[in-house]
């Protein structure tokens, strides 16, 4: 049978072993959240270059927004929006 004590430092043990992970994990998040904001940063002094060189910022955002689309559901939004600017007589 386990002694009292021996039970407390298993407890102890696991304990110390969970805070360890528990800050591990948060200093991991930590970092990739430092290099988000770095990565963030970045983006936004290239498109404010692209801007200074005379680019549409607007219209740059959209075409990456549409380069991670599918080519299927890129084609199906635009046929999508096509049909309503027609109705409206934008077309």
């Amino acid at each position: 049978m386990a002694t009292s004590a021996a039970v407390k430092e298993n407890d102890d043990t696991a304990h110390s072993f969970a805070k360890g992970q528990l800050k591990a994990i948060i200093e991991r998040i930590e970092k990739l959240e430092e290099e988000k904001k770095a990565i963030s940063d970045d983006i936004k002094d290239v498109y404010g270059e692209a801007k200074g060189n005379g680019f549409d910022v607007k219209a740059l955002r959209t075409i990456i927004r549409m380069r991670k689309q599918d080519a299927d559901e890129r084609q199906e939004q635009e046929t999508i929006l096509e049909t309503y600017m027609q109705a409206l007589g934008m077309l």
